[in-house]
């Protein structure tokens, strides 16, 4: 299956930065925790079981740097990790706790979803949210509510589809259409729409393209193909 972008951006550049080293900085529970803002910040967002620790996993080539949802603990933490040769960091990858399902306290549920909203709303070097949509259900009410909180604070986000592998070629095109109408709503949508697969690899080597195109790779050694 394809993936959709209206630009045709350095693969070459994605596939560099994606091959360093990308390590765990820290896991924050509270605002206070969070680290410097020096640093360039990718944040994935998405409903609980998107499937965005095996995106993650997928885009840096790795089998457990997210932890998957069974994992007691890490999916209630915002989680940092720093991506880009060893010594130097070309930016942060944010792994943010799963939104409208959690086997919780409705008190819980309300601290996580705080404390992710407030993340969202308030991080100065935040390039670019990559909002996870499972292709399968297509863009629901409280992701609807999360891209009208990104509107409102102009926070610029990537709408990015799931588990494509799982749909027919026609269902893919029915959902791509409907995403496509949903987006042109929302004033900080980025325009490109990127639909992937961690189990078949579909459209990562796009969306790592994507994200390299927010660092500033020269700083960190990278030398552009002519």
């Amino acid at each position: 299956m394809e993936h959709i972008t209206q630009d045709t951006p350095d693969e070459a550049a994605g596939h560099w930065l994606f091959a360093q080293d990308c390590v765990f900085l820290r896991g924050v529970v509270s605002m206070s925790g969070l680290p410097p803002t020096d640093i360039a910040e990718i944040a994935f967002a998405g409903r609980s079981n998107v499937g965005k620790s095996s995106l993650v996993n997928a885009l840096t080539n790795r089998k457990t740097l997210a932890r998957t949802s069974n994992t007691p603990g890490r999916t209630k933490e915002i989680n940092f990790f720093a991506l880009g040769p060893a010594g130097r960091t070309a930016l942060n990858l944010v792994d943010l706790p799963g939104y409208g399902y959690a086997r919780e306290s409705a008190s819980k549920v309300e601290q996580w979803t705080d404390l992710v909203m407030d993340y969202l709303r308030g991080r100065p070097n935040l390039r670019r949210i990559v909002l996870l949509i499972d292709s399968r259900h297509g863009i629901k009410d409280n992701d609807r509510e999360v891209m009208k909180m990104l509107d409102k604070a102009a926070v610029s986000y990537l709408i990015v589809l799931t588990k494509v592998d799982k749909l027919k070629q026609s269902e893919l095109d029915k959902c791509l259409e409907k995403t496509r109408a949903d987006m042109r709503k929302h004033v900080a949508a980025h325009p490109d729409l990127i639909a992937t697969s961690a189990e078949k690899g579909d459209g990562i080597a796009a969306l790592r393209a994507h994200i390299a195109e927010l660092a500033d790779l020269s700083a960190v050694g990278y030398k552009a193909r002519d």
